[in-house]
């Protein structure tokens, strides 16, 4: 069977996953779900306690949740090394270098801004509190990617890898929490440029609006959450 990744809307992570899907090139399959809604309802714990997104149905019917648990996945799966390096060479260490700080420093900095913004009923005072905390370590966070991203096209060698799949799908919360303008860091900016006119990451992301689109052809349809709950759920 083909994998099935479970990617959430709107403005989830798990796009820039989609899009890394699309540059491996091999068969796969979606299912959207929406995380204010189905992803909350006690159903879907039986996909992932922890109700978040993304989660993975293996080739082998299996739950794989967690997104460097998945990154590692479909590494291992890479054999024409398409969106990650050698695991062996300097540049394959610097790619899980560079996705370890993108899923832990640099996505965990804006958790104080979606608390602010979930906030219910709204506390004022303390969300105004973590607006400002938020902002301040989503900006830091920033001043250290720019630092780690160095001199090329992209994150890690001359083609999109899954370092850039992470960070795409992360960067655009920069402005939807109107934290700053991107091009205070010129390199990350031009990189949000480059990725964003990829025709994967395109068609991430209008799948992820609820827009038809045209792909590579490796996806092979959309699944019904109710149907992989029923099928693969615990």
């Amino acid at each position: 069977m083909e994998p099935i990744l479970i990617y959430g809307f709107p403005l989830g992570s798990s796009m820039g996953l989609v899009a890394a899907l699309e540059w491996l090139g091999k068969p796969y399959r979606l299912c959207r779900v929406d995380m204010l809604g189905e992803m909350r309802e006690p159903a879907y714990a039986r996909i992932n306690a922890r109700h978040e997104t993304p989660a993975l149905i293996t080739d082998q019917g299996k739950v794989l949740t967690e997104t460097m648990a998945i990154a590692h996945w479909l590494a291992a799966r890479d054999t024409e090394r398409r969106i990650s390096p050698d695991p062996l060479s300097a540049d394959g260490d610097r790619m899980w270098q560079i996705m370890a700080f993108i899923n832990s420093g640099f996505t965990g900095a804006f958790t104080p801004l979606w608390v602010a913004l979930e906030m219910d009923p709204p506390r004022p005072t303390r969300q105004a509190s973590l607006r400002e905390w938020g902002k301040e370590a989503v900006i830091g966070r920033h001043d250290r990617l720019e630092e780690m991203a160095g001199d090329g096209p992209y994150l890690v060698g001359d083609r999109p890898t899954l370092a850039d799949a992470l960070f795409i799908g992360i960067a655009r919360w920069l402005e939807f929490h109107e934290v700053a303008e991107p091009v205070r860091w010129p390199k990350l900016a031009a990189l949000r440029a480059r990725l964003e006119a990829d025709p994967a990451v395109v068609y991430a992301t209008a799948l992820e609006s609820g827009e038809s689109a045209s792909g590579s052809g490796a996806c092979r349809g959309h699944v019904l959450l109710a149907d992989v709950i029923e099928r693969y759920g615990a």
